[in-house]
């Protein structure tokens, strides 16, 4: 077989060589161990948790080396393709701030190293192909959809491998130049195929194996690759498999990141690799996302697990910092620690690596996310804490917007509260929860929904906001104002401390904290909250005296 010759019959049009395109995108001018990664999603409109945490690996490795972190879309299914996927891939991920340097933007393509959208690159797809072809390394193959099912169908009857090898793979690979010329000539379609070197027919004792130097799991053995897989459908159109492999190269990409379900793939990419002579990045393929659900670790659902949707995070109102600090806790397990010894350290300067993941499922909890977004905000300056609320309720929320925007002042002192001191207090978490904490500052959303303690009558209440209203001073300091709490308690024959209610129960009604808590309750509705004082401080005088006059009529 000439092979020069069927790679001109098979690609007429082709006349850049690989020499062409290897000066045209030249080793990028990086520092010294610059990290270059890529995210290369399919535009489907659905963007996900396990986007967002390998973007974030991808994210991390590129910048805190100084490399170049961009983004390539992979589009060469066109039945997946939905209007605006790229737009929500791009403003969701930078919502949560992972912004690319290169790549697909938002208007336009940036960067040296495009096209970016895998849709305008088959004449490079095919250079390459062309010259797998001119090797003896690829072939055109005229199996019908009628030949593949009646060769599945006797693969799966034998209880063997499916596919495309061996003895399968003769009839396609012994086909002459005249045959091929003729099938062409006819108007067969065809796909080519990867001359594969594996041998399936030998004995399993005398398989080869690859060995591959993944950065999460260490060396990965498996055996070879024997299949005859599709480079190049009957369209021209790259599979997968082979466009990755030659993006890659081209857009000098260092490290791969990618979820765990590749990994049966690998020994096709090494054999791609090879065959067209590219140095392999390095893989890094991660852990599966895992939640618990009644004690078994499973994968997260897009059908049952709303948390799985990046959407779910910016509904609820997670803040970008808190998720992102989550994450790390997931993927590196060192960073809670780091995180304790620099409680105040901006996350960037935690130094991530790939040899701190594990390669087992990451569990997903939110309950702990919860915990993390507490430890976050308790940090964010109320200024920076309002704006981010005023902005989440103006997309997800707008009807309390009237409430916050124009009133930034009030809304600084609600969510300031409780939080200075060396111990500050943690009550808020995400958009959702945080409003409706502090929900009873605002008229319109203040309820009463907890009863006084049982301690208290009907009629003891009623005094107690009765008395509280006449000696209420609104400039009375917080000691001033708990000592007459104390007088109004000792006057109804509740003790004036807890622990003198503790020791002698049956001289006393009930004690002080019994005392303030139905005073809260009038002011906030509820039963626990942080400081009386300090919420009165912000209600201001009118708001209170209204509020405990309210409940005495």
């Amino acid at each position: 077989m000439d092979y020069n010759k069927l790679a001109e019959l098979l690609f007429p049009h082709i006349t850049k060589t690989p020499g062409d395109y290897e000066e045209l995108f030249p080793n990028r001018k990086l520092p010294e161990n610059a990290m270059v990664t890529r995210l290369g999603p399919s535009p489907t409109g659905f963007i996900h948790l396990g986007n967002l945490y390998g973007a974030f690996i991808d994210e991390r490795l590129a910048h805190q080396s100084g490399g170049t972190f961009y983004l390539r879309i992979e589009d060469t299914d066109d039945k997946r393709y939905v209007d605006g996927a790229i737009e929500t891939i791009i403003t969701s991920l930078g919502f949560f701030g992972i912004n690319f340097d290169e790549g697909a933007m938002l208007d336009g393509e940036i960067g040296g190293y495009g096209p970016y959208f895998q849709s305008n690159r088959g004449e490079i797809y095919q250079c390459f192909a062309k010259e797998l072809v001119k090797n003896g390394l690829a072939y055109p193959c005229f199996l019908t959809e009628e030949e593949l099912g009646d060769i599945r169908a006797e693969q799966e009857a034998a209880k063997v491998t499916t596919g495309i090898y061996g003895k399968y793979a003769e009839k396609s690979r012994s086909l002459s130049f005249e045959e091929i010329e003729e099938n062409i000539k006819a108007g067969k379609p065809y796909v080519v195929r990867l001359k594969s070197s594996g041998n399936h027919d030998v004995p399993a004792e005398k398989v080869k194996y690859i060995n591959v130097e993944d950065a999460v799991r260490g060396t990965i053995s498996m055996p070879e690759n024997d299949q005859d897989i599709i480079i190049l459908k009957a369209t021209g159109i790259p599979t997968y498999h082979f466009a990755h492999v030659v993006d890659d190269h081209f857009m000098r990409t260092t490290h791969v990141v990618r979820g765990e379900e590749w990994l049966m793939s690998l020994p096709i990419h090494v054999e791609l690799f090879e065959k067209l002579r590219f140095e392999m990045p390095v893989y890094c393929h991660t852990a599966q996302l895992l939640k618990l659900d009644n004690g078994n670790k499973r994968k997260l659902s897009k059908r049952k697990d709303p948390e799985l949707s990046l959407d779910y995070y910016r509904q609820e109102g997670y803040h970008p910092q808190a998720i992102k600090e989550y994450l790390l806790t997931i993927l590196n397990s060192n960073f809670e620690e780091w995180r304790i010894d620099n409680p105040d350290a901006p996350m960037e300067d935690f130094e991530f690596t790939t040899e701190k993941m594990s390669s087992g499922g990451a569990l997903f909890d939110l309950n702990k996310l919860n915990d993390v977004s507490k430890d976050v905000l308790v940090k964010l300056p109320a200024n920076e804490l309002a704006n981010f609320l005023i902005s989440w309720a103006s997309e997800f929320k707008p009807e309390i917007l009237p409430l916050l925007e124009g009133h930034e002042d009030y809304l600084k002192k609600i969510l300031d509260l409780g939080r200075n001191g060396n111990k500050p207090r943690k009550d808020l978490i995400y958009g959702k929860q945080i409003f409706d904490f502090i929900s009873y500052f605002f008229d319109d959303y203040f309820r009463i929904e907890d009863t006084i303690p049982e301690n208290v009558s009907d009629e003891d209440a009623v005094a107690i906001l009765s008395e509280y209203l006449k000696s209420y001073n609104h400039e009375d300091d917080q000691s001033q104002w708990f000592d007459k709490i104390r007088a109004i308690g000792s006057e109804l024959g509740y003790a004036a401390k807890p622990k003198d209610f503790k020791k002698n129960p049956d001289m006393y009604k009930g004690h002080v904290g019994h005392i303030s808590t139905v005073i809260r309750i009038a002011l906030i509705g509820k039963s626990q909250s942080p400081d009386i004082w300090e919420i009165q401080q912000i209600l201001g005088e009118e708001k209170t005296r209204e509020r405990i006059a309210t409940l005495i009529r």
